[in-house]
């Protein structure tokens, strides 16, 4: 049995200048699990997204997918080995209609390579494959929004624009940066469903989050980031209860009070 894990981080470590952003974070991810990474403003959650997916370079450290070291690859290359991400502030073609924007990855050599368009090599159909995948995340095919100009869509269709373009690769792993951040809380309830459904078609997950309640519903692990230090990783319900989470994360505050309140 083969127990190596998808994705591996060796003492990752980021300096801007003087400013340690990271410090030797370790930490793996297997497949098929969701890992949620919390931590204050500032602990270094988003400088670690960046460093796994070649958006900035690592002082130091590795990261290794499949057991392959891609420190050093650049993100586009990162991709098209299955790793994608997010954006906690979405980076769409705000030009062109959503259905458009699912286009571009699908003309990507890992979308031919894996299959990622049905087309049969006709280019028109990635124009339906493209509006598929915008129904299965939530875009009312029969609707206009799938056709909508990007520029025009609310928060919430734009979070779930995101996400269709990374399951347009086919990916392996899924990175989301704050998916829930500004959306409201029905436009959560039924995000969460869709976070549980994409884990049980075999995609992993990695959640950076500041909306503690629903990520701990779907998280199998959580690991807690201060001052670009690892603080501790465990079971939701384990990194609740420790009391360093609770005086690095939530000084004097109650846990129970900010989970109700998330």
């Amino acid at each position: 049995m083969n127990n190596q894990p998808l994705l591996e981080a060796k003492e990752i470590t980021k300096a801007f200048g003087g400013i340690m952003a990271l410090n030797r974070v370790s930490f793996t991810v297997n497949a098929g699990e969701i890992l949620g990474i919390i931590g204050p403003n500032g602990s270094g959650k988003t400088t670690i997204v960046n460093c796994l997916t070649g958006f900035i370079k690592m002082t130091s450290g590795h990261v290794f997918f499949r057991g392959r070291d891609i420190s050093k690859k650049p993100p586009h290359k990162i991709a098209d080995m299955g790793l994608t991400r997010t954006f906690q502030i979405m980076r769409p073609y705000y030009s062109l209609p959503a259905y458009k924007n699912l286009v571009i990855p699908l003309f990507s050599p890992r979308a031919k390579r894996t299959g990622g368009w049905r087309g049969g090599g006709r280019l028109g159909d990635r124009n339906t494959v493209g509006i598929d995948i915008l129904e299965e995340i939530g875009f009312e095919r029969d609707s206009y929004v799938p056709y909508k100009t990007a520029s025009t869509l609310p928060t919430g269709y734009l979070k779930r624009l995101e996400l269709a373009r990374c399951l347009a690769l086919k990916p392996e792993v899924i990175i989301c940066d704050e998916i829930f951040s500004g959306l409201s809380m029905s436009e959560i309830a039924s995000m969460v469903p869709l976070i549980e459904r994409l884990q049980m078609e075999g995609i992993t997950l990695i959640m950076i989050e500041h909306r503690l309640r629903e990520l701990f519903r779907v998280a199998n692990r959580v690991m807690v980031l201060n001052f670009g230090e690892k603080l501790i990783e465990g079971h939701p319900k384990e990194v609740m209860a420790d009391e360093r989470v609770k005086e690095a994360y939530f000084g004097s505050q109650n846990m129970a009070e900010v989970m109700m309140h998330a």
